[in-house]
């Protein structure tokens, strides 16, 4: 089945067919550096390494680009606050530092290349140059701007028609246009105090002396900054070349960011600019998209240190990208459950097969036909829009069907289905970006954390007199390799080494 994709500039679902048949041009815009990344962020993230994943595995090679955009009045409004520095160019190096671990944490594959909006501001100014030269821009008290009305198909993403568009950037601009919904290019100046103090952050700098710090370039037009939109324009295009195959964002940026990188990337090169649109749905809490704006987010480090890595996935995935998905703690619970069947259904195989119970001549068909039907289901929701919903359920076939052979099979099993179902859940959950090897990544004391928690449970069975139920727990616990020890003084433990 060939891959199909959802195409937000057709509306259709379409067969996915890139340019070269063999590589995958893929861009996703990502962060303005001005907050700690959230789970609204991490969902956006973790969809657009599954794609990656997926086009890797059905045989492409994947050049993945995801930008950095740390010039912006966000950024200067966080000047002085905390230990995050003392200019722009400081604050967002501090953010990009945390971001970056926040993608490791997530397990996420790296991209080609991570381009950053103060390192491409030459390739700006010449993009700007070139639409300015072919009429698409022109000059306005030390401002550049791009004139809508001469882009022919400006709308066609969003599917507005021009005159429905109101003005577009800061109230200020407005006697500078001569279109209201004509968008900057380059900004003359610095940041205003105003944009600044509407960022603001208890403890950051007064907005005067953080303007000072903020970053500006000389240009043809003088000294000023670039427009947000015409950033990712030139980062992409420098590093993917004219037209992308796939270009990813958030739903919130069909319009006016989108819109506007396709306008002034097509105006410039006369080619379009990328094949297929997908955009990720909106993350909700308490019935509003979760953002820093807002202030009702979790931070990724929070989730990851709280659940872990596979849980956090494993709840990421259970929607797919163009599905809105609500944060509560019953979906996080549910995700909690759903991993640890999985878990314990791998974890269950494996030591079935590292022993003399797994035999050679043992036969399960159930089994091996639900491992087959499981990796035909999977290809078949990935190949699908990427429906992580779907293939996230036919890994769940998968344990399913081993704890049914486990259990139907008291003396000898069957060592060939067994590790067919292994073989399955490590390469398709590896898709998912799931790891079964036992290593997770949440805080130090996560294990610790969570044996004391058993031992309070235990001995509150053992003082109501449910002395065989402590048994077990204490049972379970040194099955996972954990040494308990009971004292005059209380129970005491040892976790098992990682050495």
């Amino acid at each position: 089945m060939t891959l199909h994709v959802t195409n937000t500039l057709t509306g259709e679902k379409e067969p996915f067919e890139p340019r070269d048949p063999e590589n995958v041009l893929l861009y996703y815009c990502g962060l303005t550096v001005s907050d700690p990344p959230h789970l609204g962020h991490a969902r956006s993230w973790v969809h657009v390494d599954v794609m990656h994943r997926w086009l890797e595995y059905v045989g492409y090679d994947v050049r993945h680009v995801e930008n950095f955009t740390d010039v912006n009045e966000k950024i200067v409004a966080r000047v002085g606050e905390d230990d995050l520095g003392e200019d722009e160019a400081e604050v967002a190096e501090s953010y990009v530092e945390r971001t970056l671990m926040d993608m490791r944490s997530l397990n996420l594959l790296r991209a080609e290349v991570y381009p950053r909006v103060s390192e491409h501001v030459p390739e700006i100014i010449d993009l700007i140059e070139t639409l300015v030269e072919k009429g698409y821009a022109y000059e306005s008290a030390g401002s550049v701007y791009f004139d809508v009305s001469r882009f022919e198909e400006y709308g066609k993403l969003s599917n507005q028609e021009l005159e429905e568009i109101e003005s577009q950037g800061d109230p200020d601009e407005r006697s500078e246009k001569r279109n209201p919904a004509d968008f900057a290019l380059w900004k003359g100046g610095g940041v205003a105090e105003d944009a600044v103090e509407e960022h603001r952050h208890e403890g950051a700098a007064d907005p005067e002396h953080a303007c000072e710090t903020a970053l500006t370039w000389d240009s043809p037009w003088g000294e000023g900054r670039p427009g947000w939109h015409i950033e990712c324009s030139a980062m992409s295009m420098t590093h993917l070349g004219e037209t992308l195959d796939l270009h990813v964002g958030g739903r919130d940026l069909v319009f006016p960011h989108h819109e506007n990188e396709i306008a002034q990337s097509e105006a410039a090169t006369d080619q379009q600019f990328a094949q297929y649109w997908l955009h990720c749905e909106l993350f909700e809490m308490d019935d509003e998209k979760m953002s820093s704006s807002l202030g009702n987010f979790v931070t990724v480090e929070q989730a990851v240190d709280q659940w872990g890595t596979n849980v956090l996935r494993t709840f990421l995935t259970a929607g797919s990208y163009n599905s809105t998905q609500l944060y509560s703690d019953e979906t996080i619970a549910e995700a909690e459950e759903r991993w640890e069947r999985l878990e314990r259904a791998y974890e269950a195989a494996v030591e079935t097969l590292d022993s003399p119970a797994a035999g050679s001549k043992v036969e399960d068909a159930d089994l091996r036909a639900a491992v087959e039907t499981a990796r035909e289901a999977f290809v078949t929701a990935m190949n699908d829009d990427f429906n992580t919903r779907e293939a996230q359920s036919a890994l769940l076939s998968i344990a399913s069907a081993v704890n049914s052979h486990l259990e139907a099979q008291p003396e000898t099993y069957d060592y060939r289905g067994l590790r067919e179902a292994v073989d399955a859940l490590c390469e398709l959950g590896d898709v998912l970006g799931f790891s079964f090897s036992g290593e997770t990544t949440g805080t130090a004391d996560l294990a610790g954390d969570v044996v004391e928690l058993v031992l309070d449970v235990r001995e509150r069975e053992r003082e109501d007199g449910n002395y065989d139920r402590a048994d077990e727990l204490r049972d379970e616990l040194e099955t996972l390799g954990v040494e308990v020890q009971d004292t005059d003084e209380g129970p005491s433990y040892r976790l098992p080494s990682t050495e």
